[in-house]
Order: structure tokens, then C-alpha cells, then sequence
């Protein structure tokens, strides 16, 4: 009967640390598909703005700020990504722990 009951906590657990992977999985493909979507709204913008630039001066201030943007943009999506991996890892913990109690 015991054997029963461990193989049964055994199979739920399994199932849920599964559940966690698929939701995590999904939360993933969601954050790239939003994180491709900015980049491409990104650039689209920064490439009408460039069409108007006339100077040497003003290409250079130009590509100065957009660089700027563009590296805060990545590092944004940088922190969602982690921000995201972080709460996988935390949930697959207490997961985890649940077994071992």
C-alpha cells in the first residue's frame, strides 16, 4: 500500500514539474515572439527617421542614439528573459521540495 502511495506522489509530481516545463516553455516562445516584435517595430522606426537625416553630423548624432536605444531595448528584454527564468526556477523548486517532504 505504501509502495502504492510513493509511486502515485511519484507520478504527480512528474506530472506537475511537467506542466511547469510546458508553461514555461510557452511564457518563452510568448516573450520571443513580443521581444521580435518590438526589435522589428524598432527598426522600422529608426529607418524612416534615417531617410530624413541630411547632414554627416546628423547621421552621426543619429546612429549615436539609436545605438543607445537599441542597447537599451536588448537589455530590457534581456531582464524579462531572466526575470522569467528566475520564476521557472523558483517554481520548479518548491516543486522539487514538496518531494522531499
Amino acid at each position: 500500500m505504501n509502495a502504492n502511495l510513493n509511486i502515485k506522489k511519484s507520478f504527480e509530481a512528474a506530472e506537475s514539474l511537467m506542466n511547469l516545463q510546458m508553461g514555461t516553455i510557452n511564457k518563452s516562445v510568448e516573450l520571443q515572439k513580443k521581444t521580435g516584435e518590438e526589435l522589428a517595430s524598432f527598426f522600422k522606426a529608426e529607418a524612416e527617421k534615417a531617410q530624413k537625416l541630411s547632414t554627416p553630423d546628423e547621421v552621426l548624432a543619429f546612429n549615436i542614439e539609436s545605438s543607445k536605444a537599441l542597447f537599451e531595448l536588448l537589455k530590457a528584454q534581456g531582464e524579462a528573459f531572466t526575470t522569467m527564468a528566475n520564476e521557472a526556477r523558483v517554481a520548479a523548486t518548491e516543486e522539487l521540495s514538496k518531494l522531499t517532504s
